[in-house]
């Protein structure tokens, strides 16, 4: 029986640098930033859901699973994925931010296999000098744990996976994969890389 493996895009934050637009709904070379996104994970996962606390209808455009965080507030992206490990019905569950348009296409396969060959409970991804907290691989069942995390108050996602047993993947060779789209300056430097 093969894994099933859900994907989850965080796109739920209130995106201050970006002037309070709805970051994965920013237009990146002709198209949202939350489809680029799409576009590199659909092939490597089942199903696509999407944590989002406004725009719901719109990003229902691009997922049957759309909800907002269990507690609102804007608790960062623990609160999305507490909620998404509740909506899964899969073994393991990829989490990517809507802003990163530029993931890799073996994003999955890399984690999974840095996952199995330490027998851990997560699986990081990391640009080979910094670790990208939040692209992960893990368990749904790591759900109370984290819940209990943020519930104490906590919101930093590596001091919670620290707690779990952790394998980190290097995509060094892939300079850009973890590019992250935060300003309208940030869209207009990389709309000029990807376009040269």
């Amino acid at each position: 029986m093969s894994l099933r493996i859900d994907a989850v895009i965080l796109a739920g934050g209130q995106a201050r640098r970006m002037g309070g637009q709805d970051k994965g709904l920013v237009e990146l070379i002709g198209k949202p930033m939350i489809e680029h996104a799409i576009d590199r994970i659909r092939p490597q996962v089942k199903e696509i859901l999407i944590n989002a606390n406004r725009n719901q209808s719109r990003y229902a455009l691009y997922s049957d699973t759309v909800f907002g965080d269990d507690d609102s507030g804007f608790l960062g992206p623990l609160a999305g994925m507490v909620a998404a490990m509740g909506k899964t019905q899969a073994d393991l569950l990829l989490v990517v931010p809507c802003d990163c348009p530029c993931l890799p296409t073996d994003l999955v396969p890399r984690l999974k296999a840095a996952m199995d060959a330490a027998d851990a409970d997560v699986a990081v991804a990391s640009d080979g000098e910094y670790e990208q907290p939040v692209v992960m691989l893990l368990k749904p069942s790591l759900r109370d744990s984290m819940k209990a995390f943020l519930d104490a108050g906590e919101r930093k996602i590596d001091f919670w996976y620290a707690k779990h047993k952790v394998a980190v993947e290097s995509f060094a060779d892939q300079p850009n994969a973890f590019v992250n789209v935060n300003t309208p300056e940030q869209v207009e430097q990389l709309t000029q890389a990807l376009t040269q």
